[in-house]
């Protein structure tokens, strides 16, 4: 990219004041993708929000007046949320290893719904439930014995942390369909992420669609709750062609609209449980090129941010083949060359890009990092090398400001903070 981009007067402004590296977020681009998730779906879908693709607090907050759902990792997301005006009762519980002591403190403070991922996990919610008195709802997460062909991450098909195998259902659901102090409302899938084709999402949904028809047929359950992992990706690279939304909807309304006409579905609440589809697209990440080296036929661009705030970015989130993210210069300008990107830390795998079309960069430049909306600086190891943590900055209409998190809202438990409160 050439010329100068769009938002190229937010990205230099925020570096002019705030310095560099930073990540900045726009909320149009998500307002817009939540307008076509609602024209594509038809409000058939309730959207519930993956706080794990980017927990800042005024993000959170922002998104509560937006979408009605939220679904959790950590007990320490569940802490942001709450601090960022969530209610509990909005809010969902995902993850393979939940802690007594997280799912004491997500049942103490009347979460809506606990995601159950094991038998184990539940016999522990259910004794905590009872001991307190209460009566917790609950759904199921089922982990489908295959997925579609074209997700960049497979959570089924294969061994797995996340869910009940769907092979060990019979003999897994009873037990706990059974316990008193579960009220168990359906069932929840996530069976693979990062997809850009439209067939595969479709099929994917119907695979989850007949999964619930069969368990529920098969155990004597009415749903009320139904979880689909979206499964939506973004183009990260360049040349990778966006997902077409409103082909996915094509393909699965009429599965959608088949299911709610069974009398055992027509309850049932469809939630559709998204992160970075939601949010990727709409940040970026800042970096000032610091220093510029020729070393051995290669243009090397040294910079002040690298993997310590962006790893995912550097190729190293999962990624089996290294490519880089789209990016550009700010403000354009400038013979196009190829360069390596680095950050500022003492490993060879501090990377952002290799062989990069950009115009020519000097000291002082900005790069910006597309696609850094979601996994971004939570999913980095930011502590290595002991930099500055970078800042975080939200431009809301025609307004640009810092939103940088307080770490200490998820440090500390959320009964603390009422208690403290209160006696304040």
């Amino acid at each position: 990219m050439n010329g100068a981009h769009p938002v190229d007067e937010w990205l230099g402004r925020a570096a002019d004041r705030h310095g560099t590296p930073c990540f900045v977020y726009f909320t149009a681009p998500i307002e817009a993708r939540l307008n076509h998730l609602g024209r594509a779906f038809g409000g058939r879908f309730k959207l519930s929000y993956a706080v794990k693709a980017n927990p800042n607090p005024a993000l959170l907050a922002w998104l509560g007046t937006k979408v009605p759902l939220i679904d959790i990792s950590s007990i320490g997301e569940m802490r942001l949320a709450l601090s960022a005006g969530w209610a509990a009762s909005r809010i969902s519980f995902t993850g393979p290893a939940k802690r007594e002591a997280e799912l004491a403190e997500a049942i103490a403070m009347g979460i809506g719904e606990l995601v159950i991922e094991s038998p184990r996990e539940a016999a522990a919610a259910n004794a905590i439930a009872r001991s307190t008195g209460r009566r917790q709802d609950v759904v199921i997460r089922i982990t489908p014995d295959r997925v579609p062909r074209g997700f960049g991450d497979h959570m089924a098909g294969r061994p797995s942390p996340f869910g009940i195998d769907v092979e060990q259902t019979d003999a897994a659901l009873p037990p706990i369909l059974a316990m008193q102090n579960l009220n168990v409302r359906g069932f929840h899938i996530y069976s693979g992420t990062q997809c850009l084709h439209a067939d595969a999402v479709v099929e994917n949904y119907r695979n989850f669609i007949a999964l619930f028809e069969r368990l529920a047929e098969r155990h004597g359950l009415t749903p009320d709750r139904l979880i689909f992992g979206s499964g939506l990706g973004i183009p990260y690279h360049e040349g990778d062609v966006p997902i077409d939304l409103d082909a996915v909807a094509a393909g699965i309304v009429p599965g959608l609209d088949a299911l709610r006409a069974s009398p055992r579905f027509a309850r049932a609440r469809f939630a559709l449980e998204l992160g970075r589809y939601l949010v990727g697209e709409a940040g970026y990440f800042v970096t000032r090129v610091v220093s510029v080296k020729q070393s051995r036929g290669s243009r090397i661009v040294l910079c002040d941010g690298g993997m310590n705030n962006h790893l995912p970015a550097s190729g190293m989130f999962g990624m089996v083949i290294r490519r880089a993210y789209r990016m550009h210069k700010v403000g354009g300008g400038g013979d196009v060359e190829k360069v390596d990107l680095v950050g500022p830390l003492c490993t060879s795998i501090d990377r952002l890009g290799s062989g990069v079309d950009l115009p020519r960069l000097e000291p002082g430049d900005l790069v910006a990092v597309h696609n850094s909306g979601a996994y971004g600086l939570s999913a980095s190891p930011v502590h290595f090398i002991s930099h500055p943590m970078p800042t975080e900055l939200m431009v809301d209409g025609e307004v640009l400001r810092a939103v940088s998190r307080d770490w200490t809202s998820c440090h500390q438990p959320a009964l603390e903070r009422t208690e403290s409160h209160a006696a304040a």
